[in-house]
């Protein structure tokens, strides 16, 4: 059986790396099996959806390099959910219901007051036809719940073995809004059904939808064990609390803003949760480790100073047709290889073209007047080479009898304007003795 998987993100805000994960790790598995990788927009929340919000989906999911296979839109398929729907009213598993939100909670309180499970009681499984047409007539608009089966589900979880759902813990899920619009629930189902989705996965946040859905599949006459499912463990920002929209400092958005690289992302992400280090490898080399024995039932912490570790390694590797089109105009392939050891961001670049190819004012550095007008008088001629470092500061060094932090450090203060940074010998030739001597007078000033 050919694998189909899909990620079904809502465009009710940005992805965050806590919802990049299972779309990375659907297009790991597809590919790695062979498979089609489908992209769903479950938008049918026009209330809270937009779409700016669908495309910036799109935008961040071609960022990482997670092309899809196909690509449909739920606000498109509303004629097959009602279908759907119908054949659940006719058999008796999707029942009306008229309660406000202030009567169920009273129910719900009551429930609690005489030591009960605060689920639905089911009240409208009695509701008579002549009943349903009077709450009708008096303008109610009713709310469909499906009713759930009285006996556990039980699946074989790709990540954490043997899982089971109590329904009868549960209160029968509404399906459809008094508006007629239908819930995630339960348009999931139908669309998984008529895409052949083979496999559904997701977090661990979802066992419990899982529950529901396979009943729901079994209620629409298909067969529950045609779709696998594999919840992998949550991740948790630095406080401990599950990842979602509102935390936009790990939005991909503000991570690509900031700096961050996709390959960084894409390797982080890959192995968080599961007992694997991260690599940095293409999109083809992760699918093929990819593997749903290594990972964890217990939550991993989104760690943005490893992130940043990952990102650093990254860029020190990368090769300058990686990168060219995002360096400052005009950057070489030398000036690329001066710097990129020292970058923990590909935006850092460039302050050092500033450094190489701009204007910056060095600080006047007192005391050291003298030495750097010397070091000026035995500036070599150009055209300059990697040697010329070595041959000026060994020429310093006969003439001031200075060693160490104080025969270099006053020179790279004056000629960058900072006391760490990449290495002289390449960057040298890069600024030019124009420059480095105009520094030289600035700072000896």
């Amino acid at each position: 059986m050919s694998v189909v998987v899909r990620f079904a993100p809502s465009p009710t805000g940005y992805l965050h790396a806590g919802n990049a994960r299972p779309a990375l790790l659907n297009y790991l598995f597809a590919r790695k099996m062979g498979g089609k990788f489908l992209l769903r927009l479950d938008d049918t929340d026009v209330s809270r959806g937009t779409p700016e919000f669908a495309a910036a989906i799109e935008h961040d999911l071609h960022w990482l390099g997670l092309e899809w296979d196909d690509m449909f839109r739920q606000s498109d398929r509303l004629a097959m959910y009602d279908e759907a729907a119908e054949k659940l009213k006719k058999s008796g598993r999707l029942y009306p219901c008229f309660e406000s939100e202030a009567e169920l909670a009273a129910k719900r309180d009551q429930r609690q007051k005489r030591g009960l499970a605060p689920i639905y009681d089911r009240a409208m499984l009695s509701l008579t036809q002549e009943q349903y047409e009077r709450a009708i007539a008096s303008g109610k608009t009713p709310y469909w719940r499906f009713k759930l089966s009285n006996t556990p589900v039980v699946w074989n979880d790709l990540v954490s073995g043997k899982r089971e759902v109590k329904l009868t813990a549960i209160s029968d899920p509404v399906l459809i809004r008094a508006d007629g619009s239908p819930l995630y629930t339960f348009t999931s189902v139908v669309d998984d059904l008529d895409k052949g989705i083979t496999h559904v996965i997701r977090g661990e946040d979802h066992i419990t939808n899982t529950g529901v859905q396979i009943d729901i599949i079994a209620a629409l006459g298909a067969n529950p064990n045609r779709i696998g499912f594999a919840h992998v463990p949550l991740l948790t920002a630095g406080d401990g609390q599950k990842l979602s929209k509102r935390t936009d400092s790990i939005s991909l958005r503000s991570l690509r803003n900031d700096g961050i690289e996709p390959g960084a992302i894409i390797a982080y992400l890959a192995a968080l949760g599961s007992s694997a280090d991260p690599q940095l490898l293409s999109l083809h080399d992760q699918s093929k480790i990819f593997d749903f024995k290594k990972f964890s039932a217990s939550s991993a912490r989104f760690d943005l100073t490893q992130l940043m570790a990952l990102n650093r390694k990254l860029l020190h590797k990368l090769n300058f047709a990686d990168v060219q089109s995002r360096l400052p105009t005009g950057a070489t392939e030398a000036f690329w290889l001066a710097v990129r050891g020292n970058l923990d961001l590909l935006n850092e670049a460039r302050g050092y073209w500033d450094v190489v190819a701009g204007t910056i004012v060095p600080p006047v550095i007192e005391g050291e007047g003298d030495y750097l007008r010397k070091a000026l008088e035995l500036l070599p001629a150009e055209p300059w080479n990697d040697s010329t470092w070595s041959d000026w500061t060994n020429a310093l060094k006969a003439a001031t009898d200075r060693r160490g932090k104080t025969l270099y450090m006053p020179l790279r203060l004056a000629l960058t304007g900072e006391e760490h940074g990449p290495e002289m010998k390449p960057l040298l030739p890069l600024i030019g003795r124009v420059r480095v001597a105009q520094r030289l007078v600035i700072a000896a000033s």
